[in-house]
C-alpha cells in the first residue's frame, strides 16, 4: 500500500526529497501542495519525472471525498471520505458566526461502545494515521474554500468516529502537524479534543503540554448510571475522571468542558442535576448540555424540553456554568453521536454494494 505524504512533517519530506536525489527546495513545493489538498499529479510546479517517482510510492492525502450531504435546516455539510484501503469515515463541516468548524474522525469505528452513539456499533476497525486525520481537513479546506490559498476551516473538533486517546500517538502527531506554521497553522486554542474518559491519557496529555480544549463526555453524575451507558467507566471511575480533569486545568489553565447528553429516564432527573452540581463543584468547567440525537439502533430517547430546562435551571441556580448545545446536521445524521461506518456496506452513493 502506498504511503501518505500528509503523514510526514516538513523535515521528513525534505528527507524524502534528498533520497530521491532532488534539490531541497522541492520539499517546500511538495509540502505546500499537500497542504492545499492537491493530489501529486496536480502539483504542476514539480517536474514530471519527480511526479512520476512520487506516485510510485506515495499519495498526497490519505482520503478522498466521495460524497457530501448538505443539511436543509442549517447548511451543515457531512462528508463521506474513502481511505486508500477502502474503509470509509465521515466528517462534518459547520459554519458559525465566529468561524468554520470541522468535526473529524480519529478511528474507523470505535471500541468504547457508548450506549447513545452510532460510532461504536461495528466496534473498532482500525486507527487512522496522523495524515488521514489531517487529510480530512485539507480536503474540506479545498472543497469549501473559493480557492486553495484561502483557509476555510478555522476550528477543529476531534469528535467524530473514534476515541482520540485510544489512538494517542497518531492524534498527538496530527496536533503537531496541523499547528505547524508552515502548513495551515491552526492554533491549538482553536482545537477541541473530546474523550470518553481515558484518565491515564488525560494526565499524559496534560504533561506533554498540547494545551487544546479538553472536552470530556461525562453524561452521568454517578458511577451507577455511567457504568450502564459508558463501558469505559468500569476502567476509570467518575471520581478518577474528575480528578484527572482538575489536573489538566491546573497544568494548562484551560477550562474543562463536560458534555452531558440528556437521556429520558436515565440521567435527566432533578436528583441527577443536584448530583452533577456536587460532582463539579470547585472545578473550573462548563457543562455542555446536549439534546440526545436519534440513533435508530439505540433504544434511547432525548429528554423533553421541560426536563432540559429544569435541569439547566438547577445547574445555573447553583452557580454551574452551562449552555444548551445547538444541534446541527441532524437531518443528515451529522449531529453529535450520529457518525458511523455505514457506507462500507452500502457504498458511497448509498446503494448496497
Amino acid at each position: 500500500m502506498k504511503k501518505i505524504l500528509a503523514d510526514y512533517s516538513f523535515e521528513e519530506i525534505e528527507d524524502i526529497v534528498e533520497k530521491l536525489g532532488e534539490k531541497r527546495f522541492r520539499a517546500k513545493q511538495i509540502f505546500e501542495g499537500v497542504y492545499q489538498g492537491k493530489e501529486i499529479c496536480e502539483m504542476t510546479n514539480l517536474p514530471k519525472s519527480l511526479v512520476s517517482r512520487l506516485e510510485e510510492k506515495y499519495v498526497s492525502c490519505g482520503v478522498e471525498i466521495v460524497k457530501s450531504l448538505v443539511s436543509e435546516r442549517d447548511g451543515t455539510r457531512k462528508y463521506i471520505f474513502r481511505l486508500i484501503d477502502g474503509n470509509v469515515i465521515e466528517g462534518v463541516f459547520m459554519k458559525y458566526r465566529y468561524g468554520n468548524t470541522i468535526c473529524v474522525s480519529t478511528q474507523v469505528g470505535c471500541r468504547m461502545n457508548c450506549s447513545f452513539c452510532a460510532s461504536g456499533l461495528d466496534g473498532l476497525i482500525r486507527d487512522l494515521t496522523a495524515g488521514e486525520i489531517l487529510s480530512q481537513i485539507l480536503k474540506v479546506n479545498r472543497d469549501a474554500a473559493e480557492d486553495t490559498d484561502k483557509r476555510s476551516v478555522t476550528n477543529i473538533v476531534l469528535m467524530g468516529s473514534g476515541e482520540p486517546f485510544d489512538n494517542y500517538d497518531n492524534v498527538t502527531k496530527f496536533l503537531r502537524l496541523v499547528s505547524d506554521e508552515r502548513g495551515i497553522n491552526i492554533s491549538k486554542r482553536n482545537i477541541s479534543l473530546s474523550t470518553s474518559g481515558l484518565a491515564d491519557k488525560i494526565y499524559r496529555f496534560a504533561d506533554e503540554g498540547y494545551g487544546v480544549t479538553l472536552t470530556i463526555s461525562l453524561h452521568a453524575p454517578n458511577n451507577g448510571i455511567r457504568n450502564k451507558i459508558m463501558p469505559v467507566n468500569k476502567a476509570f471511575k467518575i471520581e478518577e475522571l474528575v480528578k484527572a480533569a482538575k489536573y489538566y486545568f491546573d497544568k494548562t489553565g484551560r477550562r474543562i468542558i463536560f458534555e452531558y447528553s440528556m437521556i429520558e429516564g436515565v440521567n435527566d432527573s432533578r436528583a441527577c442535576a443536584l448530583e452533577l452540581v456536587k460532582l463539579v463543584r470547585g472545578l473550573t468547567c462548563h457543562i455542555n448540555i446536549i439534546n440526545l440525537n436519534y440513533v435508530k439502533e439505540r433504544n434511547l430517547r432525548s429528554s423533553s424540553k421541560d426536563n432540559v430546562k429544569e435541569f439547566m435551571d438547577i445547574l445555573s441556580s447553583e452557580g454551574v456554568s452551562c449552555t444548551l448545545r445547538r444541534s446541527m446536521g441532524g437531518d443528515i445524521e451529522g449531529a453529535c453521536g450520529q457518525l458511523r461506518r455505514r457506507y462500507i456496506s452500502e457504498g458511497a452513493d448509498g446503494r448496497k454494494g
